[in-house]
């Protein structure tokens, strides 16, 4: 009887370790006291914008010294591309706590991936009053990622950036 106790006990604890969304945490990640412990990584350091039910993710960053926003349509780990068919995102931006702006992302080529308006994961806008920012809160007012229409995700810069998205 001990034996089959052993074996399930350690296909209990083996499942355990394999839930969540199937990824280890990274070497030294925490989980900020959630119940699953694992974080993404955003790939250039903005600020990460879970979607769904960890479905997909937005990367945010801002370049205060050019005062551009970039936008990237990411998967639910933020590893790969979402390529989406918007010419545009429209943000809703509040600058050093000053106050809130719409802006309009633009679809953003990219011959090296082949990535053209109408099928792009990044979004960008430039504007005068992004530079110098130190904070940054916005909402993308809608996006459509796998058929489904997400709306108002929040997003604050540079808060977060370093830790990576936790869940």
């Amino acid at each position: 009887m001990k034996l089959r106790e052993t074996v399930v006990l350690s296909l209990t604890a083996v499942g355990l370790l394999l839930a969540g969304c199937g990824r280890p945490a990274p070497p030294g990640a925490t989980d900020g006291g959630q119940s699953h412990g694992h974080s993404h990584t955003s790939k250039y350091g903005g600020v990460l914008v879970e979607i769904g039910s960890h479905e997909f993710n937005l990367e945010v960053l801002v370049d205060p010294a050019a005062g551009k926003l970039t936008i990237w349509t990411l998967d639910a780990h933020a590893e790969g591309y979402v390529r989406i068919a918007a010419k545009t995102l429209e943000v809703s931006v509040k600058v050093n706590d000053g106050a809130a702006q719409n802006v309009f992302t633009k679809a953003a080529a990219n011959p090296a991936t082949g990535e053209v308006e109408g099928s792009t994961a990044q979004f960008e806008a430039t504007a005068d009053w992004l530079k110098g920012a130190q904070d940054v809160e916005g909402t993308v007012k809608s996006v459509t990622l796998g058929g489904k229409n997400f709306t108002d995700l929040k997003f604050d810069w540079p808060h977060g950036a370093e830790a990576g998205h936790k869940h």
